[in-house]
């Protein structure tokens, strides 16, 4: 009988960062500067880590970057003291400051920071025709179904399925969603209804060459280290998809179409069935409507679909697979065995304002942890990349502060909620309590829209302005992020604030 393999004796480290999605890497990097001399380790599930490139501040708040899916030999490259260990993590041992990884080395740690990110809340588990979209292989996974199929139906109001409804071609596409107007998260209804005409709109021509180069662990290249570690971890989760995923992919059907968006609001889903089982039901589903239809002229379906989706409105669509865009949660089971972490009411790991869990030298920043200080009046968390990347560097801020035994304040960046991102090819700006998030009923909305050019809104309170949402190039975000800031009262100015023809720069610069 052979003679097993003995245990590899544990690496001791005084830095260990889990997650190569952005918060880690920013973690790690910022670590790696700090402690030239000592060997950081990013323990990643992934092949591929997420590096942030192009990094802009726009303003004191905001700020704009690229996200770049890169092979882990060049952040090694970077910073020569980042040693990345491709593995999952099977179990965290806290007390004895140690954590193990599936492929069963184990790696004690002065102090670790958890960036795990989260995964994708399915509609429904194991089922083959719903798809979640979360990192690059079920992005790709997507593109594959996407090519053959003829109707899709996405469920969720969020980011993703946004860019999914207006990116998508050649294809029908049902789109439940909960809330009574598109993009709930982001917008008002106000808001939606000036982006609702682009879902008709021809989209502009793409740039004949991306940006940036793509990494995709499932095109890489034939044989290389990349590809084959994807192969070897097909059920992994990678981190989250940057904020432009969806260039450089094919989001292109089967049929010879363009847009053709149908959203059912006010619903979710109430079952989903498989052919056989849609036909011993003896329901009847609807064709794909022709016009906004109601209950009294919707037309039968006559084709055979793999899978069905009845709707809590009681109207069943057929289609070829579903995409389930519902958000996500926090990754946090492969760390809760054995460990008495304290969550938050989304199942994260709460971290204090000095990003520390509830376990001592053990830290978390970005999708995994859920914040548990008194905020700022005009900041709140949301899993977003920008709140990633700060969450990620100011961790790696107070691990340095604690270690060497220095005073941390707390960072700028939760002063004021402040992200930038774009939908349906407008330029968004989100600004403090932008959709008057906790207010109640005691606040005011100042309006100013351009049909098809710019919509800004604005959140007054006691003459003082709280938050804002603009978008198209209104080139208004400094002065209002200064307004929020500086919560300078308003009220002489009344509706004169939003006058086009009135340079507001000149009042408050």
């Amino acid at each position: 009988m052979a003679a097993q393999s003995p245990q590899l004796a544990a690496r001791r480290s005084r830095f260990v960062v889990v997650g190569g999605g952005i918060a880690g890497v920013t973690c790690a990097e910022r670590l790696a500067t700090e402690f030239p001399s000592d060997d950081i380790l990013l323990v990643t599930a992934s092949p591929l880590i997420k590096a942030v490139t192009n990094f802009k501040q726009v303003s004191r708040t905001l700020e704009e970057f690229d996200v770049e899916e890169q092979a882990s030999s060049i952040l090694e490259k970077r910073y020569p003291n980042i040693k990345v260990i491709q593995s999952g993590v099977k179990q965290l041992k806290s007390e004895e400051h140690k954590i193990i990884t599936e492929a069963g080395q184990e790696y004690v740690y002065e102090k670790v920071c958890l960036c795990a990110g989260a995964r994708p809340k399915l509609i429904t588990e194991r089922n083959p025709f719903v798809l979640g979209i979360r990192d690059t292989d079920s992005a790709a996974e997507f593109q594959k179904h996407l090519a053959r199929a003829k109707r899709i139906t996405i469920v969720g109001n969020g980011g993703i399925a946004l860019e999914l409804v207006y990116e998508i071609e050649g294809c029908e596409v049902i789109w439940a969603i909960k809330d009574k107007a598109i993009g709930n998260t982001f917008f008002d209804a106000g808001a939606a209804e000036f982006l609702i005409p682009k879902l008709s709109a021809m989209k502009p021509e793409p740039p004949i060459a991306c940006k940036r180069t793509k990494y995709t662990t499932a095109g890489g290249i034939p044989g290389s280290e990349i590809e084959q570690s994807a192969a070897a971890n097909p059920g992994e989760i990678g981190s989250a998809l940057g904020p432009d995923w969806h260039e450089g992919l094919c989001l292109k059907g089967a049929k010879e179409l363009s847009h053709k968006v149908h959203i059912e609001s006010l619903c979710e889903v109430k079952k989903i069935y498989l052919w056989e089982e849609f036909q011993q039901s003896e329901k009847v589903s609807l064709a794909f409507p022709r016009v906004q239809p109601d209950e009294r002229n919707a037309e039968m379906d006559e084709e055979r679909w793999p899978v069905y989706v009845e709707l809590t409105s009681g109207k069943i669509y057929g289609c070829n697979f579903i995409v389930s865009a519902t958000g996500v949660v926090p990754n946090v089971q492969p760390f809760l065995d054995g460990n008495n972490f304290v969550l938050g009411e989304d199942g994260g790991l709460t971290v204090d304002k000095y990003m520390h869990t509830s376990l001592p030298d053990i830290y978390a920043a970005g999708d995994i942890c859920t914040t548990s200080w008194e905020p700022s009046p005009v900041w709140q968390q949301m899993r977003l990349w920008t709140q990633a990347r700060q969450m990620g560097w100011y961790a790696a801020k107070c691990m340095a502060a604690d270690t060497l035994g220095e005073p941390t304040d707390m960072d700028f960046c939760f002063e004021l909620f402040a992200h930038v991102t774009k939908f349906f090819n407008y330029k968004v700006v989100l600004l403090g309590k932008y959709n008057a998030q906790g207010l109640g009923s005691d606040h005011e909305l100042m309006l100013r829209c351009t049909k098809g050019q710019e919509y800004v809104k604005v959140v007054m309170q006691n003459g003082r302005m709280l938050g804002a949402v603009l978008i198209g190039e209104t080139d208004l975000e400094e002065t209002f992020e200064n307004l929020i800031l500086n919560q300078m009262d308003l009220s002489r100015y009344g509706e004169d604030l939003l006058d086009p023809r009135i340079d507001i720069e000149d009042y408050f610069d």
